[in-house]
Protein backbone atom coordinates (compact mmCIF):
# COMPACT_ATOMS: atom_id res chain seq x y z
CA UNK A 1 0.00 0.00 0.00
CA UNK A 2 1.01 3.58 -0.55
CA UNK A 3 1.84 5.82 2.39
CA UNK A 4 -0.21 9.00 2.29
CA UNK A 5 1.38 12.03 4.01
CA UNK A 6 -1.82 14.05 4.49
CA UNK A 7 -4.55 13.13 6.90
CA UNK A 8 -7.41 14.79 5.09
CA UNK A 9 -10.84 13.29 4.64
CA UNK A 10 -10.07 12.23 1.06
CA UNK A 11 -6.80 10.59 2.10
CA UNK A 12 -8.54 8.62 4.83
CA UNK A 13 -11.11 7.47 2.29
CA UNK A 14 -8.27 6.52 -0.07
CA UNK A 15 -6.63 4.41 2.64
CA UNK A 16 -9.98 2.76 3.31
CA UNK A 17 -10.31 1.88 -0.38
CA UNK A 18 -6.79 0.43 -0.39
CA UNK A 19 -7.57 -1.67 2.67
CA UNK A 20 -10.68 -3.01 0.98
CA UNK A 21 -8.74 -3.87 -2.16
CA UNK A 22 -5.52 -5.31 -0.78
CA UNK A 23 -6.49 -6.55 2.67
CA UNK A 24 -9.93 -7.83 1.65
CA UNK A 25 -11.85 -5.48 3.88
CA UNK A 26 -15.59 -5.10 3.76
CA UNK A 27 -16.96 -2.89 1.02
CA UNK A 28 -16.43 -2.01 -2.62
CA UNK A 29 -13.19 -0.28 -3.48
CA UNK A 30 -13.86 0.80 -7.07
CA UNK A 31 -16.72 3.21 -6.30
CA UNK A 32 -14.56 4.77 -3.59
CA UNK A 33 -11.65 5.19 -6.01
CA UNK A 34 -13.90 6.65 -8.72
CA UNK A 35 -15.33 9.08 -6.19
CA UNK A 36 -11.79 10.18 -5.32
CA UNK A 37 -10.57 10.25 -8.93
CA UNK A 38 -13.40 12.55 -9.92
CA UNK A 39 -12.22 14.84 -7.13
CA UNK A 40 -8.69 14.88 -8.57
CA UNK A 41 -7.04 12.51 -6.06
CA UNK A 42 -3.93 11.31 -7.92
CA UNK A 43 -3.41 8.14 -5.90
CA UNK A 44 -6.92 6.97 -6.75
CA UNK A 45 -6.36 7.77 -10.43
CA UNK A 46 -3.20 5.65 -10.51
CA UNK A 47 -4.85 2.75 -8.65
CA UNK A 48 -7.78 2.72 -11.07
CA UNK A 49 -5.50 2.95 -14.10
CA UNK A 50 -3.37 0.08 -12.78
CA UNK A 51 -6.44 -2.06 -12.29
CA UNK A 52 -8.00 -1.31 -15.68
CA UNK A 53 -4.74 -1.89 -17.58
CA UNK A 54 -3.85 -5.11 -15.74
CA UNK A 55 -4.64 -7.39 -18.72
CA UNK A 56 -1.92 -5.65 -20.78
CA UNK A 57 -3.94 -5.34 -23.96
CA UNK A 58 -3.62 -2.36 -26.27
CA UNK A 59 -7.38 -1.87 -26.38
CA UNK A 60 -7.74 -1.64 -22.61
CA UNK A 61 -4.97 0.97 -22.23
CA UNK A 62 -6.80 3.55 -24.30
CA UNK A 63 -5.83 7.05 -25.30
CA UNK A 64 -4.65 9.92 -23.04
CA UNK A 65 -7.39 12.11 -24.55
CA UNK A 66 -10.05 9.82 -23.05
CA UNK A 67 -10.27 10.94 -19.42
CA UNK A 68 -11.65 7.63 -18.17
CA UNK A 69 -9.23 5.27 -19.90
CA UNK A 70 -6.12 4.08 -18.05
CA UNK A 71 -3.91 6.26 -20.25
CA UNK A 72 -6.11 9.28 -19.51
CA UNK A 73 -6.05 8.59 -15.78
CA UNK A 74 -2.26 8.21 -15.83
CA UNK A 75 -1.91 11.41 -17.85
CA UNK A 76 -4.13 13.46 -15.54
CA UNK A 77 -2.42 12.13 -12.43
CA UNK A 78 0.95 13.06 -13.94
CA UNK A 79 -0.29 16.56 -14.79
CA UNK A 80 -1.41 16.94 -11.17
CA UNK A 81 2.11 16.09 -9.97
CA UNK A 82 2.18 12.33 -9.27
CA UNK A 83 5.34 10.99 -10.94
CA UNK A 84 4.39 7.41 -10.03
CA UNK A 85 1.74 7.65 -12.76
CA UNK A 86 4.36 7.96 -15.50
CA UNK A 87 6.38 5.04 -14.11
CA UNK A 88 3.32 2.80 -13.89
CA UNK A 89 2.21 3.78 -17.40
CA UNK A 90 5.70 3.03 -18.74
CA UNK A 91 5.67 -0.43 -17.15
CA UNK A 92 2.20 -1.05 -18.54
CA UNK A 93 3.43 -0.13 -22.03
CA UNK A 94 6.45 -2.40 -21.64
CA UNK A 95 4.21 -5.28 -20.59
CA UNK A 96 2.14 -4.73 -23.75
CA UNK A 97 5.35 -4.77 -25.85
CA UNK A 98 4.79 -1.12 -26.80
CA UNK A 99 8.35 0.22 -26.77
CA UNK A 100 7.39 3.60 -28.23
CA UNK A 101 4.85 4.15 -25.45
CA UNK A 102 7.36 2.85 -22.89
CA UNK A 103 9.93 5.45 -23.94
CA UNK A 104 7.32 8.21 -24.18
CA UNK A 105 6.07 7.63 -20.62
CA UNK A 106 9.64 7.40 -19.30
CA UNK A 107 10.36 10.76 -20.92
CA UNK A 108 7.23 12.26 -19.37
CA UNK A 109 8.28 10.98 -15.96
CA UNK A 110 11.82 12.33 -16.39
CA UNK A 111 10.44 15.70 -17.46
CA UNK A 112 8.23 15.73 -14.34
CA UNK A 113 11.32 15.22 -12.15
CA UNK A 114 11.35 11.48 -11.42
CA UNK A 115 14.99 10.44 -10.92
CA UNK A 116 14.24 6.75 -11.55
CA UNK A 117 12.58 7.56 -14.88
CA UNK A 118 15.53 9.75 -15.84
CA UNK A 119 17.93 6.88 -15.07
CA UNK A 120 15.81 4.38 -17.01
CA UNK A 121 15.60 6.73 -19.95
CA UNK A 122 19.36 7.23 -19.95
CA UNK A 123 19.94 3.45 -19.82
CA UNK A 124 16.98 2.78 -22.14
CA UNK A 125 16.70 -0.97 -22.48
CA UNK A 126 14.28 -3.02 -24.50
CA UNK A 127 15.00 -6.08 -22.37
CA UNK A 128 14.43 -6.16 -18.64
CA UNK A 129 15.04 -8.64 -15.86
CA UNK A 130 11.60 -8.90 -14.26
CA UNK A 131 9.38 -11.94 -14.73
CA UNK A 132 6.70 -10.18 -16.80
CA UNK A 133 9.33 -9.62 -19.50
CA UNK A 134 9.26 -13.32 -20.29
CA UNK A 135 5.68 -13.03 -21.58
CA UNK A 136 6.68 -10.48 -24.23
CA UNK A 137 9.97 -12.31 -24.91
CA UNK A 138 12.15 -9.49 -23.62
CA UNK A 139 13.77 -11.18 -20.62
CA UNK A 140 17.44 -10.71 -19.76
CA UNK A 141 19.56 -11.81 -16.80
CA UNK A 142 19.80 -9.61 -13.73
CA UNK A 143 22.79 -7.28 -13.85
CA UNK A 144 24.63 -5.48 -11.08
CA UNK A 145 23.07 -2.10 -11.92
CA UNK A 146 19.56 -3.46 -11.35
CA UNK A 147 18.08 -2.60 -8.00
CA UNK A 148 16.33 -5.58 -6.51
CA UNK A 149 13.60 -4.87 -3.99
Amino acid sequence: MEIVPNDSRLDRLFLRGLRIRYERGLGLWRPIMWHLALRRHTGAMVELANWYSADDSIKSFGNPADAFSPAGLYYRALRLGDTRAAADAAVSCFNRNDMIGYRRWLARGAKAGDAEARRNLRWFETRLWHARSRRVRRLRPVQSRDRLF
